[in-house]
C-alpha cells in the first residue's frame, strides 16, 4: 500500500514502488466548454423604483433638426473693429465697426453704434446705425433708432420717434438697388413726406 502525502504526491521510500519507479502521471485537466453568449432578455425584478429613460439614439440614427441658435454678445464697454460672419445671433450693446454677415438676428442695443452694411434675418435697432441694411426679412426701429443709410427689408417696423435717412425699399422681395435718396426727419416727418410726393 502506498502512502499519499496531502500535497498529492507520492513517498519515494514506500514500498509499493520501487527505487526506479517513474512518478504517476499528472491526472490529465479537462479543458473548459467554449463560453456561449446568452441573449435572452432579462426580467427586470419588480421595484418602486422609476423606469429609466430610454437610451439615447445611435448617433448614426437622423435625429430631427431643431436650431438652435446661439447670441454672441458685444459688451457695452467694449470698441471692435472688423467683420462678423456666422450663423447664430448677434447683439451689440457696445461700438462696432465692420459689416455684419449672419444667419440668425443682429439686435444693436439703445446706446451703441453700428457703423457698417448688415445682412441678417430680422434686424431690431435701438441704437444708431450708419450702414447700409442690404438684406433682412423683418427690420424693427424702435423709438430710440438712428438709421443713416439705404434699407431693403421683407417688412419694416418704425417706432415713433425714430430717425430714419436714406432710401427705403420693403415687401417687394428681390427688388434690384436703385439709386439713393435722402430724406431728413423723424420717422413722422419721413411718413408726411411720402405721402405729400404720391
Amino acid at each position: 500500500m502506498a502512502i499519499f502525502q496531502q500535497s498529492g504526491t507520492v513517498k519515494k521510500d514506500s514500498s509499493a514502488f520501487g527505487a526506479d519507479a517513474p512518478p504517476p502521471p499528472a491526472p490529465a485537466r479537462e479543458t473548459p466548454p467554449p463560453a456561449v453568449a446568452d441573449f435572452q432578455t432579462a426580467t427586470p425584478p419588480a421595484s418602486t423604483a422609476p423606469a429609466p429613460s430610454p437610451a439615447p439614439a445611435p448617433a448614426s440614427a437622423p435625429r430631427p433638426a431643431t436650431p438652435v441658435n446661439k447670441e454672441s454678445i458685444i459688451a457695452a464697454d467694449l470698441t471692435i473693429e472688423g467683420k462678423i460672419e456666422g450663423t447664430g445671433d448677434v447683439r451689440i450693446a457696445g461700438r462696432f465697426k465692420g459689416d455684419v454677415n449672419v444667419q440668425g438676428n443682429l439686435t444693436i442695443e439703445h446706446g451703441a453704434k453700428l457703423n457698417g452694411g448688415v445682412r441678417a434675418q430680422q434686424v431690431l435697432v435701438s441704437g444708431e446705425l450708419e450702414g447700409n441694411i442690404e438684406s433682412a426679412s423683418l427690420v424693427e426701429l424702435r423709438d430710440s433708432a438712428v438709421l443713416t443709410g439705404d434699407l431693403k427689408a421683407g417688412s419694416l417696423t418704425v417706432a415713433s420717434g425714430s430717425k430714419i435717412r436714406g432710401h427705403i425699399e420693403c415687401g417687394w422681395g428681390d427688388v434690384k438697388p436703385t439709386t439713393t435718396t435722402t430724406t431728413t426727419g423723424s420717422a413722422k416727418d419721413k411718413g408726411a413726406n411720402d405721402k405729400s410726393s404720391d
